[in-house]
């Protein structure tokens, strides 16, 4: 009697292991017929069940959640889940996913701060940019966080795309930009030409963040700079319009009057004899060269002709003559 109860015990659980081995066979072949997404991204949130991911990836165009939480159950050792998130090609089998969700490299996301672009414009995208965890610091908050000696971060932010991850705070972001940029001024700095009428590294940002804003040719910037190096090496006033419109603040509207030209504010140039007290925009690696490296020229003059570039002139009357042919059109 009691062999008979052990043999179908055993004839049971054969029959329940062959079951389990068929369902689980078939909820394999179910999860790799033919679906319609490419490939995409799933989100895994701190302290997600493998149930609320498998919703998560059911919502993303992949048919059969049902299946695979039918796999996490057969195969609970595969039902550990990491926070992230990652790039999930429809062709993978159900263990294929289960690995990418416990041991994938997250996505990397991406954001540009743009050469030219003031800080405020680069905190706001910052703050605006899904994957990253906005903050409430201000500018003068974050500079002190960073460790900076100075208020403002206008300038000491280097232009380039950032990788991040999911969740990455925007401050972590503003730091990478910040270390970079040191790294890039200390080596310009260090290969500038001599005799510059600049006295520190600060100042040439200063230099660079206008030559940025003048010209988006590469190519001119070298000869930009010789302008403006020519002026400062004789006393002479920069009179560049970007420093007015950064001094404006809120209030420029597109247009720049002649009261605007005469009003004393520490960035206009047209009032002020030397560089502003800080630069007005996040200059790239090549304004800082520029600004460290100018053209020899004999040229205190430019004009924009058109096509994003300029005309120099070495005298007022010859600059007159260029202001009528290409901005009045006389």
């Amino acid at each position: 009697m009691i062999k008979k109860i052990i043999f179908a015990l055993i004839a049971l659980g054969l029959v329940l292991a062959t079951a389990a081995f068929s369902a689980k066979r078939f909820v394999v072949q179910q999860w790799q017929l033919p679906r319609d997404a490419q490939v995409t991204q799933v989100t895994v949130n701190p302290g997600d069940t493998y149930y609320a991911v498998a919703s998560r990836v059911f919502e993303q165009s992949f048919a059969g959640e049902w299946w695979l939480r039918a796999w996490f159950r057969f195969n609970p050792e595969t039902a550990g889940v990491r926070s992230g998130t990652f790039a999930v090609d429809s062709s993978l089998s159900l263990e294929g996913l289960s690995d990418v969700l416990r041991n994938g490299t997250e996505i990397q996301l991406q954001v540009t701060l743009v050469e030219g672009e003031t800080f405020q414009q680069f905190w706001q995208k910052l703050n605006g940019t899904e994957g990253i965890v906005a903050s409430e610091l201000t500018e003068t908050e974050v500079a002190e966080l960073l460790g900076s000696e100075r208020e403002k971060l206008e300038g000491l932010l280097l232009p380039e795309t950032y990788f991040f991850v999911t969740d990455t705070p925007a401050e972590e972001i503003v730091k990478r930009a910040y270390q970079a940029l040191e790294q890039v001024l200390e080596a310009q700095w260090q290969a500038r030409a001599e005799d510059l009428p600049i006295n520190n590294a600060y100042e040439a940002l200063i230099l660079a963040s206008i030559i940025e804003k003048e010209t988006g040719a590469k190519h001119e910037r070298p000869r930009i700079a010789s302008v403006f190096v020519n002026r400062l090496n004789i006393g002479m006033r920069l009179q560049t319009d970007p420093t007015v419109i950064y001094g404006m603040g809120d209030r420029y509207n597109g247009r720049i009057r002649r009261a605007d030209l005469r009003e004393a504010t520490a960035y206009n140039t047209y009032v002020i004899p030397a560089l502003p007290p800080t630069p007005i925009a996040m200059a790239s690696e090549d304004a800082i060269h520029a600004a460290l490296n100018p053209e020899h020229s004999p040229y205190f003059y430019f004009v924009a002709k058109g096509g994003g570039e300029h005309y120099f002139s070495k005298t007022l009357n010859e600059h007159n003559r260029a202001v009528r042919k290409y901005i009045l059109g006389k």
